[in-house]
């Protein structure tokens, strides 16, 4: 006798085929969650009278001053702001190409883990390059209260790990890719926050004992689902 057919017939177990923006979500949370706070604070800086802004944004800053006197807050603070607003879509885009088939693959917990390292050591190593560069009288004792907002360090590093997300030799050829994106600018200006980048990458690319037995690895093909 036949039977009517099941309401969930066309889900998957690894999806939801019927709702593809729902699964995705779903499927990388942090990102998505981390997305959705950086998209209302971008919503409090272009909603802010003048001069507030710029205060919200030295707040949550991790520059030195803000280190000094309250590490935590600028550690956690200034990974969930961008300074102009208008760049919200471009980061979006980012965390979607970058941030999300990380998470996806590696699980958020140790996506979590690679991003985070990369911010705070990336922040902490950089930060401490400009201090000794007041030291030495090479830069402006001003740039201890420049704004600096370090979401950019955990793209850097979601960026250096996916490279074992390829095989070979494509896996080579975004390798270069990924470096020429990081060391030109480094080698033409030589900012900190040029450097931060090239700290958040290096994390990345260390990071790959998190992707043992993952698919591609050791150019394995992608794992059946």
């Amino acid at each position: 006798m036949p039977t009517e057919a099941s309401g969930n017939s066309g889900t998957s177990p690894g999806g939801e085929p019927s709702r593809p923006i729902r699964s995705w979500v779903r499927s990388s949370p942090g990102t998505h969650l981390w997305l959705l706070v950086i998209a209302i604070t971008s919503l409090v800086i272009a909603l802010s009278p003048e001069g507030l802004d710029t205060y919200l944004l030295h707040r949550n800053s991790s520059n030195l001053h803000q280190l000094a006197h309250h590490p935590l807050r600028a550690l956690l603070g200034s990974a969930f702001w961008i300074e102009d607003p208008a760049d919200l879509l471009l980061y979006a885009v980012l965390f979607e190409v970058l941030h999300a088939p990380v998470e996806r693959w590696l699980g958020t917990a140790k996506w979590l883990f690679t991003v985070a390292t990369a911010h705070i050591a990336a922040t902490l190593i950089s930060q401490q390059v400009v201090l000794v560069a007041i030291r030495l009288h090479d830069v402006p004792r001003s740039m201890a209260h420049v704004v600096d907002i370090g979401v950019s360090y955990g793209l850097a590093a979601s960026a250096g790990i996916l490279t074992y997300r390829l095989a070979r030799p494509w896996r080579w050829l975004y390798l270069a890719a990924v470096l020429a994106f990081f060391l030109v600018p480094f080698a033409a200006d030589r900012t900190y926050t040029d450097l931060g980048h090239l700290i958040s990458l290096a994390i990345g690319l260390a990071c790959y004992p998190l992707t043992r037995g993952k698919p591609f690895d050791r150019e394995r093909g992608p794992a059946a689902h």
